[in-house]
């Protein structure tokens, strides 16, 4: 193993002991003392029944896995859409091992593409806490021998293993449906947006251009939030090995579901291969999820979501942990926005199988894991193919099929995974610098602060930002408005910056996954609510971040700073439903922490 990430490893066990062993005896004491289906009286039975025609007599006898399902389904997220046949599916592959399966639960998914720099943005984070606590609904009726996920997309799949993990003594499966085939280049969308930033194009060309990228059934192809879960799940070994980009609507696809439908049944308790979620999420498997991020260039939401997910299985991982793995985690994929080519052309090149085999190779994962498919990660560099109508595992690429996306480990794009993490008066943050030019990496300038991205946008308009500038979004943390995505920015911060100034962004909300090329010191914690260093800032103030020496800071007087009173919030505006959601932004936790109001009030 590389000495760093097996130092860092070791640190996360030791600080998490005594969480994670409460955890596995949580656990272990539910698999032999909890609710289970045969415990359940006639009533109960013939309640959870009643509607299962023939699948009656099998669930009634409790001899063999009934799978409860929960699903994300929907069909306005094109991610989700395929979904909708699952359920019907997977009762036939079911009954073809002699088991059964049922829905258990619906959990709600929302599209940040769709309210990106829209009110209902703010619902987007506290989401995933919904579903999670979605995923305790469903599999509460003790019912289910196993489970499977079927979810993909931003917050949904950090909620489904949260919540999962409550149920931690079942197997469990993640169930992609795959990215949708490569639409507009993404290289043009993004010209096609900054014209549109500029005013150059109007709304029917930039229409144009945004439903030829978003354009079918599937994933969005860039690397965001989504397909960077997907990455997570294969290197963690939460999914069939392979199943991560291959297209809805195909026969492989089709194969790969009915290859985890069978291979939950064989992993339950009952048998000789007993493999319980909660076992499977431990301290090797989340330190590989953030090796993957880090070598792949992923979502920079992964470093509120992944400290979420160790917390929910006893685990405790920071931000340090992952600059320090950072430094030591070579970056070996470049995939829109950190390069020209989507998810297919990844997937096309080598993929998954090819980046788990470099960085098992490189010593940088964990080979040694019990996934739900084996014990040895190794089987995950492996590709899926069909034989005739037989679905085989085969050798995956020593070579990249395109070094222009896949590099292997010993001649990477960069040394370093480029999440670094800056403190200074301003507070701690994240920022991502593997789409950053490095001579950016270190800005200073004057402060123009904003308390809502709306007014970014009409000062971009009116020429005032037209110069160095360092641009402060604050009152956007998870206890203010539930920390929405503030991707809105990056075009007109963009065009800024190629005219020539000096741009970066500051702020206590989140950046999307597709971060950019604009310098954004995000998460910033604690936040401006409350009295946070942010909440001291003043128009015209000279901020420092730097990526180089990992500072964040005010250049103001240490006495000056003292005497500042922090400015009131915002007033909050009512709708959407957001109104409902004050009492996860009245309880939620630090960014570094995860932004959970749930798990701070369950005490995990």
């Amino acid at each position: 193993m590389n000495p760093v990430v097996e130092a860092v490893t070791a640190r996360i066990a030791e600080r998490s002991k005594p969480r994670r062993d409460d955890y596995l005896a949580f656990i272990d004491r539910q698999l032999n003392a909890g609710p289970r289906r045969s415990t359940l009286s006639c009533s109960n039975l013939a309640h959870a029944f009643a509607a299962s025609g023939d699948d009656k007599q099998t669930i009634s006898a409790a001899r063999a896995t009934n799978i409860g399902l929960v699903t994300a389904y929907n069909d306005m997220l094109s991610a989700h859409a395929p979904y909708y046949r699952y359920p019907e599916q997977i009762k036939i592959f079911a009954r073809e091992v002699g088991a059964t399966a049922q829905v258990a639960g619906g959990a709600p998914a929302m599209c940040d593409g769709v309210t990106q720099g829209q009110d209902g943005m703010e619902l987007s984070l506290f989401s995933r806490d919904t579903i999670a606590l979605a995923v305790s609904v469903g599999l509460s009726h003790a019912m289910f021998e196993g489970a499977l996920l079927l979810g993909i997309c931003d917050k949904i799949v950090p909620g489904l293993l949260i919540g999962m993990l409550r149920f931690g003594h079942l197997p469990a499966i993640l169930v992609p449906a795959g990215p949708m085939p490569s639409g507009l280049p993404n290289k043009e969308k993004a010209r096609v947006r900054q014209l549109f930033a500029e005013g150059k194009v109007g709304h029917d060309e930039l229409l144009e251009a945004e439903s030829a990228s978003y354009h079918a059934p599937g994933t969005c192809t860039f690397y965001g939030t989504a397909n960077s879960n997907q990455m997570m799940m294969e290197v963690m070994g939460l999914h069939v090995p392979g199943a991560a980009f291959v297209n809805p609507g195909t026969k492989l696809r089709q194969e790969l579901t009915r290859a985890a439908v069978h291979r939950v049944t064989e992993i339950g308790a009952g048998g000789n291969d007993y493999r319980p979620f909660g076992r499977c999420v431990d301290e090797k498997a989340i330190v590989n999820a953030a090796v993957g991020l880090l070598a792949t260039g992923g979502s920079t939401n992964h470093t509120i979501h992944l400290p979420a997910i160790a917390r929910a299985a006893g685990i405790e991982i920071d931000w340090s942990d992952l600059e320090e793995l950072s430094a030591a985690v070579p970056l070996i994929a470049q995939v829109y926005p950190n390069g020209a080519g989507d998810v297919n052309g990844f997937q096309a090149a080598g993929g998954m199988a090819y980046v788990t085999r470099e960085l098992i190779q490189s010593g940088h994962l964990h080979r040694d894991l019990l996934t739900v498919w084996t014990s040895d990660l190794g089987a995950y560099t492996e590709q899926p193919v069909l034989e005739g109508d037989v679905l085989v595992w085969r050798a995956g690429p020593q070579e990249s099929g395109n070094v222009d996306m896949l590099k292997p480990a010993s001649a990477p794009f960069f040394p370093d995974g480029g999440i670094r993490l800056l403190q200074g008066n301003l507070g701690r943050c994240v920022m991502k610098t593997s789409a950053v030019d490095p001579e950016r990496w270190t800005i200073e300038a004057s402060a123009r602060v904003f308390s809502n991205q709306d007014d970014v946008v009409m000062a971009f308009e009116a020429g005032e930002l037209d110069r160095d500038t360092v641009v402060v979004v604050r009152f956007q943390g998870p206890r203010a408005n539930g920390m929405p995505e503030l991707h809105k920015l990056l075009p007109p911060l963009g065009v800024l910056q190629d005219r020539g100034f000096r741009i970066a962004l500051v702020t206590d909300g989140r950046m999307s996954g597709a971060s950019g090329k604009v310098p954004s010191a995000i998460h910033v914690s604690p936040e401006a609510l409350g009295g946070g260093p942010l909440a001291r800032l003043r128009d015209g103030d000279l901020v420092r971040l730097s990526a180089d020496d990992g500072l964040l800071a005010a250049l103001v007087s240490e006495p000056e700073w003292e005497r500042r009173e922090p400015v009131a919030p915002p007033q909050e505006h009512p709708g959407l439903g957001r109104e409902l959601f004050a009492m996860m932004r009245l309880h939620a936790d630090e960014a570094e922490k995860g932004s959970s109001a749930m798990l701070a009030l369950a005490g995990l």
